[in-house]
């Protein structure tokens, strides 16, 4: 057996992201790249390893493939000890058969055998797409004061919001006293950020029978939560009062970066005593032309910039040519931005060519280019477009790879 231990991380990483649209297209939600440097999953990972967890299952199944490669053994955050690490959980066959991770709860079931090598006292149940930075030890210092079963981490939302999210309602102590899924009118603006502590010995028992639940969705949130209300265990409120942020959709991953950019963000990057780990390959110094301008952007390294950048996030290795101009926009690894351009309020991915005197987006709903795309020069992309990744235009004529589409 391995060393006891008195909690371990399960981090769900295995979600399609489908709203994300063609930044989803070949990569899980939590690998989607962020801030000019990171992936959504460095936050959750960096969380783990600066509150002592040297123990995480990543639970894996959409587009695995770049995540996986992402975190290899674990090392960049520290994540690759003898006595733990990190651990790549997908989907597998048992015996005679297999099956998908058919919700949250599901997939935590699949994987009791290895949470048991381990034999902890407490499991926390992490998401990998939300942004925030969060000592884990709080909450599971506030869990064993309270003598709870579960405890669900909270972030107050304001009450116009709340019928977005699943809303906690509690007594005077936080104690949780029913959950509500989305309400049309919600009691409370405590919404759930996805982060759970429970003890392991028992929250194990309604992990099996959830499973044996034909009727489950096998959702903690709709059938395990509810489930150990109505069996009255103690389920309380951790309440947050930092940064967090549920990239989802394009346009909150979009509004995420620009936030950044604020002169003091509520998101410090630069925090010594909360570093943000991540994977990256090192890239030379960035280079700024003589007739180059930028304004309150992220330029990453790698970079060069020979024409004009306002309020914009650019990731490593991009590349703006004489001329072009950059906007309220967010441009990933290895793309070039061709001379004359113009690119307002869009979000390119990884490796896109764009041709000469393009015009992508404008002041409205955000465009998104896709991971690989190659653009004809001269064409024009309309503002809440998308393109599809690997599309490849000839004289404005898509030739491979898909289509624009809003």
């Amino acid at each position: 057996m391995t060393n006891k231990k008195k909690i371990i991380a399960m981090l769900l990483a295995g979600g399609q992201g489908s709203r994300l649209g063609v930044l989803t297209k070949t990569r899980a939600k939590p690998a989607v790249p962020y801030g000019g440097k990171y992936k959504i999953i460095d936050f959750t990972l960096s969380n783990c390893t600066n509150s002592g967890i040297d123990t995480v299952g990543v639970l894996t199944q959409y587009q695995p493939l770049e995540l996986n490669s992402y975190i290899s053994t674990g090392a960049p955050w520290d994540l690759d000890s003898n006595t733990g690490g990190v651990f790549i959980l997908p989907p597998y066959w048992k015996a005679e058969r297999g099956e998908w991770y058919s919700g949250t709860a599901n997939a935590i079931y699949q994987n009791s055998f290895f949470i048991d090598k381990f034999d902890p006292d407490y499991i926390l149940v992490l998401s990998g797409d939300h942004i925030y930075k969060m000592d884990y030890n709080d909450m599971l210092k506030f869990h064993v004061k309270t003598e709870a079963s579960a405890t669900i981490a909270v972030i107050e939302v304001p009450i116009e919001d709340a019928s977005r999210f699943g809303i906690m309602n509690t007594d005077e102590n936080f104690r949780v006293i029913e959950f509500e899924e989305k309400p049309a009118r919600p009691k409370s603006n405590l919404a759930s950020m996805g982060v759970y502590i429970f003890n392991w010995d028992s929250v194990r028992g309604y992990l099996q029978a959830d499973a044996e639940d034909k009727e489950s969705t096998n959702d903690f949130g709709r059938d395990i939560i509810p489930r150990m209300l109505a069996a009255g265990e103690r389920i309380f409120a951790y309440r947050f009062k930092g940064y967090w942020k549920d990239v989802g959709t394009v346009e909150s991953l979009w509004e995420a970066n620009m936030e950044l950019l604020q002169d003091r963000p509520a998101l410090n990057l630069h925090d010594p005593s909360w570093k943000i780990l991540s994977r990256n390959p090192n890239q030379p110094p960035h280079y700024v032309g003589d007739d180059a301008k930028i304004v309150t952007s992220l330029v990453s390294e790698g970079c060069r910039i020979y024409g004009t950048v306002e309020h914009s996030v650019l990731f490593p290795d991009v590349t703006i040519e004489a001329g072009a101009y950059v906007r309220d926009s967010i441009i990933m690894e290895k793309t070039v931005v061709g001379e004359g351009c113009e690119i307002v309020r869009t979000i390119i991915d990884e490796g896109v060519t764009i041709g000469r005197g393009c015009r992508i987006g404008g002041d409205g709903k955000i465009t998104v280019i896709g991971q690989g795309a190659a653009l004809s020069d001269g064409m024009v992309v309309e503002p809440g477009a998308s393109i599809q990744p690997d599309c490849r235009f000839v004289n404005d004529v898509c030739e491979s790879g898909g289509e624009v589409g809003k």
